[in-house]
């Protein structure tokens, strides 16, 4: 319960790019941790050195899809974090291991929190259990109970939705000791913020191209997006209240979401990225599908001898196409969530991080 001295959380997937600003958020915000393990397949060699003289950050490099290897890790934790995923919709992952790291491996979090006796566990889902689904139906300021036609062709947002299936399913079963298990899964929209891969991915885009950013999506698209050390502060309330009211938060999902603009992908990124002075030029949208099959149907001929895997597909396009955004206070009711950083500071800080960037493609 809340008030228990040298509590010790583990996070899967530590390492990552919200285990990043999830890891600094509780060294900063979290009185009652002791302990922080950071369980990751690939684990910075600095990473010990975030420890404080209150908190002792033990790194632990290992794989989810190893139940020895979670299971030796989660022993004497008292609440565990699954932040661990693979993501993937540009056909660069097989759909096997998609399914092996986000499903099975999520499945072994879980049985690993039965064995070692944890009580609390929260997930890291994502908004794309729900939606955009590929038939362009939107998803206008939405909740956790607004109806919505769930249509997965992909398999990433297949996956993430078993994962979460799995998650809400498992509360209430009985743990190692006769107690029981209390979980709850937190579905983020677009996340953005440093370190944000997906960002860079845009920028280096640019450069290969000489400059030029291609736009197409119409203009009246809105996406939800949540800055990621938001993300990481609902996480650290969640799991607060998860430990102090576990009938109240268990079995429990909730999207996360602060006071970022919504704007279509295409806008909120670019907002960032006008500093390196990309020229822009809008092609009609039916050119862009045209393109984007294109490239699906290359990938599919060339899969044999080579991975193609462009950022525009089918997929990707019909979710930039599809606008999708969140207005629910849900997490606010349950335990109190507000955003950490408003959206000036939040814009500030990721501002920063692009402004790094170089125009030089020596490195890409």
């Amino acid at each position: 319960m809340l008030g228990e001295p040298g509590l010790t959380y583990l996070i899967t997937g530590g390492s990552g790019f919200l285990g990043q600003h999830l890891l600094r958020t509780l060294l900063e915000k979290e009185d009652e941790i002791v302990e922080i393990r950071v369980f990751d397949m690939h684990i910075s060699p600095n990473l010990g050195d975030y420890s404080t003289e209150r908190v002792k950050v033990v790194p632990i490099q290992g794989d989810i899809t190893d139940y020895a290897s979670i299971l030796a890790a989660a022993k004497g934790a008292h609440l565990l974090i699954h932040t661990a995923s693979l993501v993937d919709v540009w056909h660069r992952v097989p759909e096997e291991t998609l399914f092996k790291v986000n499903v099975e491996g999520t499945q072994n979090v879980i049985n690993a929190c039965v064995e070692a006796g944890i009580q609390h566990l929260i997930y890291t889902s994502s908004m794309e259990v729900v939606g955009p689904n590929l038939k362009g139906d939107h998803f206008i300021r939405g909740n956790e109970d607004t109806p919505y036609d769930v249509c997965h062709e992909m398999p990433y947002p297949r996956s993430k939705a078993e994962a979460e299936r799995l998650v809400v399913k498992a509360n209430g079963t009985k743990v190692e000791g006769g107690l029981r298990l209390y979980t709850c899964s937190l579905r983020p929209t677009g996340i953005y913020g440093e370190q944000h891969q997906l960002m860079r991915d845009f920028y280096q885009m640019g450069v290969r191209t000489g400059g030029w950013v291609i736009r197409g999506v119409p203009h009246n698209t809105e996406h939800g997006r949540v800055y990621a050390g938001n993300v990481a502060w609902m996480h650290v309330l969640a799991a607060r209240a998860l430990r102090e009211q576990p009938h109240k938060l268990g079995g429990e999902v909730y999207f996360c979401y602060d006071e970022s603009p919504y704007k279509s992908y295409e806008d909120f990124n670019m907002q960032f990225l006008s500093r390196f002075r990309f020229r822009q030029v809008r092609l009609p949208l039916w050119l862009l599908w045209l393109a984007a099959s294109f490239n699906d149907m290359l990938h599919w001929l060339l899969k044999p001898v080579w991975s193609y895997t462009p950022l525009l597909n089918r997929y990707t396009l019909a979710v930039a196409c599809t606008s999708f955004t969140v207005n629910s206070d849900k997490a606010w009711r349950h335990f109190r969530y507000a955003p950490l950083y408003g959206w000036e500071e939040a814009r500030g800080r990721t501002q920063r991080w692009v402004n790094t960037f170089t125009e030089s493609t020596k490195d890409i």
